[in-house]
C-alpha cells in the first residue's frame, strides 16, 4: 500500500475510531518528516508522570519564535502528547516553538486538576522556553476538545495562571479547536464524576467568565461535530461580542471532531483551512 493509500484509509478509519485509538495516529505520524526539527521529550514541569512535555523547535530560525502549548483531548479521561507529533510539526513548519504537555486526568484528579496542571505547564515553558528560541512574550495555548476547553478556560479564569506565577496577560492568545466552554448540564455519564465535584457548576464553564480583558481567542469548530456541538463555539463567540472581548470564530463545513484536528496534517489540511487560520491568528496578535 502506498503513502496515499495509507492516508486515505486512516482517514476513514479515523472518523470510526475514539480520540484515543493509536494505530491510525501511529501511521499519520510516520508520514510526518522531522528532520528540520530539534525534539526534545519528556520534559518534567511537575514531579507526577503525567507532568511531562515534549518540545518541537525549528532547527533554522532568525530571532525568537512564537510559542504554542498546545494540549491534546481526550475527555479529562486519556490522551498522550506523543500522538501530535503531526500538530506540532505542522506549527513548528509555520515558525514556532511548539510545546506538549501531557497532563493528570481522571480518576487521578478530577476538576480542576487538569487545570493545574495546564497552567502548571505553561508557566515553565514560560520561564524556560527561551533555551529554545521561544519567545515568551508571545505564547499561544492552542488545543483540541478538551485540551481546548484547558487552554480557553485558562485564557478566561484568571484564577489558574495566578496559582502558578503568571498573569493571563502573559499569554498572547488562545485557539480552541473543537471545544467544550457551554456543556451544562452534564449529559455523559463519564464526565459527571470530572466535574460534579463543585457545588457551584458554573465555575466549571469558559463562557462563565467571558471578560472584555482577556487575551484574544480564536474559536474554531467544524458543522459536523456530533461530539461537542458546535453551540459551544458559537455561544462563547457571542458572549465574548457582547462584553466587548477579542474573538473570531470558525465553522468549516462538513468537519467533524476528528477531523478539527486532523486538517492540521499535511494529507488532510484540503478538508479545511485550520491552520492557515491559526497562523493568521497568531501573526496578527503576536506582541
Amino acid at each position: 500500500m502506498n503513502a496515499g493509500s495509507i492516508l486515505r484509509a486512516l482517514w476513514i478509519v479515523a472518523g470510526l475510531l475514539a480520540p484515543t485509538a493509536c494505530a491510525p495516529v501511529d501511521l499519520l505520524n510516520a508520514t510526518i518528516p522531522t528532520g528540520d526539527l530539534t525534539i526534545t521529550r519528556d520534559v518534567a514541569y511537575g514531579t507526577d508522570a503525567r507532568q511531562r512535555l515534549d518540545i518541537y523547535a525549528p532547527k533554522s530560525r532568525s530571532g525568537a519564535l512564537p510559542v504554542i502549548i498546545f494540549f491534546h483531548g481526550g475527555a479529562w479521561q486519556s490522551g498522550d502528547r506523543a500522538d501530535y507529533l503531526f500538530a506540532a510539526a505542522a506549527f513548528a513548519a509555520k515558525g514556532a516553538v511548539v510545546a506538549i504537555p501531557d497532563y493528570r486526568v481522571y480518576p487521578t484528579v478530577t476538576f480542576p486538576g487538569f487545570l493545574a496542571d495546564s497552567a502548571q505547564a505553561t508557566a515553565w515553558v514560560h520561564q524556560n522556553i527561551g533555551r529554545w528560541g521561544g519567545d515568551r512574550r508571545n505564547i499561544f495555548l492552542i488545543g483540541h476538545s478538551a485540551g481546548a476547553y484547558n487552554a480557553v478556560m485558562l485564557a478566561l479564569d484568571e484564577e489558574y495562571l495566578e496559582n502558578a506565577g503568571l498573569s493571563t496577560e502573559d499569554i498572547a492568545g488562545a485557539v480552541g479547536i473543537s471545544g467544550p466552554y457551554d456543556f451544562l448540564p452534564l449529559t455523559r455519564p463519564d464526565v459527571k464524576p470530572i466535574f460534579e465535584v463543585v457545588s457551584d457548576m458554573s465555575l466549571t464553564q469558559p463562557i462563565r467568565f467571558a471578560r472584555r480583558d482577556a487575551p484574544p481567542l480564536l474559536l474554531l469548530t467544524g458543522t459536523a461535530d456530533i461530539t461537542v456541538g458546535p453551540y459551544n463555539t458559537l455561544n462563547l463567540s457571542e458572549r465574548m461580542h457582547a462584553v466587548g472581548g477579542s474573538v473570531e470564530e470558525h465553522l468549516y463545513p462538513g468537519i467533524a471532531h476528528l477531523g478539527s484536528v486532523l486538517a492540521l496534517a499535511p494529507a488532510f489540511r484540503w478538508r479545511a483551512s485550520i491552520l492557515d487560520d491559526i497562523e493568521s491568528f497568531i501573526r496578527r496578535h503576536e506582541r
